[in-house]
């Protein structure tokens, strides 16, 4: 999943995609409804590419983090993130088992689990080379064990 281009603008909802770069900020279009709007400079803006969760051995990329989402519903819709934090909680257990459970919260959850949804409809969580080399590997270790 190529999340170069995916954004995260803080006090507005959704996601929006970048699309021009200007000389005092930039125009995003909403991933939801397709409107452009103004950013500017001084906008707490956040790519999706550059967003890490704490695990107890460091830090995991968003990205691997959406394409193991992805691997686990085959690339269709997750669980909603409407769902209780307790049942938000172990699912993501269930997709990344060694994350820092002291700081990462069930809103964080919900946010990834709401963000991946949203990419997901507009069917941007497709299957990237990186992904499918993770694919690959995972298969290939799976069959070892099986051995």
């Amino acid at each position: 999943m190529n999340l170069e281009k995916v954004l995260s603008i803080s006090g507005k909802p959704g996601l929006y995609v970048l699309r021009v770069q200007t000389r005092t900020g930039f125009v995003a279009e909403s991933l939801s409804d397709g409107k452009k709007i103004t950013v500017s400079l001084k906008s707490n803006v956040s790519l999706l590419s550059e967003i890490s969760i704490y695990t107890y051995d460091g830090e995991k990329p968003l990205t691997e983090i959406m394409n193991s989402i992805a691997a686990k519903h085959d690339f269709g819709p997750s669980i909603s993130h409407k769902e209780d934090n307790a049942t938000l909680l172990a699912y993501f257990k269930e997709i990344l088992p060694d994350y820092d459970e002291d700081r990462v919260y069930a809103s964080d959850v919900k946010k990834i689990v709401n963000w991946y949804n949203t990419l997901q409809a507009k069917g941007l969580a497709v299957e990237t080379p990186a992904t499918e080399e993770a694919t690959e590997a995972t298969e290939e270790t799976k069959e070892e064990v099986k051995e």
